[in-house]
């Protein structure tokens, strides 16, 4: 029986396409974790202060005002998927402080994964959460794509418009999504890969010492590379009203 919570040393990868071009690529540091357990090494907490938590109220519903796992359970269960177990894939914070551009509830059965939500939140606050699975609900491959489409404002360079496709690869050995944003007039091609490895105090303090500052850097690199982009000649756009709904 697998021992929660685990550290994912990920690499993440963004490229787009069209009007301009634009790819980086960069290591960031996930917790895949069982979140209603409290298991963990003595510098990881969940909804408590700590070098590095999860807090239930960053997850299932707006952010800052989320209901964790219950949330969850509700939205597969009411999909057909009420006996399923609950796993979270997320961006733990860092002394308190955290953003994630998007986490994802998993919902598993005998090992596999059945399900899944992608919990997406841009720059301003927004949230919308997309739901994948077959219709059928039969187990996620590696070569599943599930087509959902784009409803909320993610970057300023893109317009809402077109389609996710999302694809999940998970192993007892590895994590490993991509998702295909494609619509008329550009794409974007993102992935996140790492292997699944125990958390420890060990790998926190290793994953500051390679990565510091945690979620901080990554909201500084969204800007830097948003910066790249304008200099490149992208069309900015605007924000948006959010969707009404929290999920489709």
């Amino acid at each position: 029986m697998r021992r929660f919570p685990e550290h994912i040393p990920a690499t993440t990868s963004h490229s787009r396409r069209g009007g301009p071009d634009h790819a980086f690529r960069y290591g960031v540091d996930y917790v895949l974790i069982a979140p209603e357990s409290d298991d963990g090494p003595a510098l990881f907490s969940r909804n408590r202060f700590n070098l590095a938590s999860v807090h239930d109220r960053n997850h299932g519903g707006r952010p800052k005002a989320g209901k964790g796992a219950s949330w969850a359970r509700t939205i597969f269960a009411g999909r057909g998927l009420s006996d399923a177990d609950i796993l979270l894939l997320t961006q733990p914070c860092f002394l308190g402080y955290v953003f994630n551009p998007v986490s994802f509830w998993l919902a598993m059965k005998d090992g596999k994964l059945c399900a899944a939500i992608a919990e997406v939140t841009n720059t301003y606050g927004d949230r919308h959460s997309y739901f994948c699975a077959n219709p059928d609900l039969a187990p996620l491959g590696p070569r599943d794509r599930i087509k959902v489409e784009k409803l909320m404002h993610v970057s300023p360079f893109q317009e809402i418009a077109g389609d996710y496709a999302f694809q999940f690869d998970i192993r007892p050995e590895k994590v490993s999504i991509r998702i295909d944003f494609r619509n008329d007039n550009t794409g974007l091609v993102a992935t996140l890969t790492g292997p699944r490895a125990p958390l420890t105090n060990t790998a926190i303090l290793g994953a500051l010492l390679r990565r510091p500052a945690g979620a901080l850097r990554t909201i500084a690199l969204i800007y830097w590379q948003a910066l790249r982009l304008k200099q490149k000649g992208a069309r900015f756009r605007a924000r948006p009203a959010p969707p009404n709904q929290e999920v489709s």
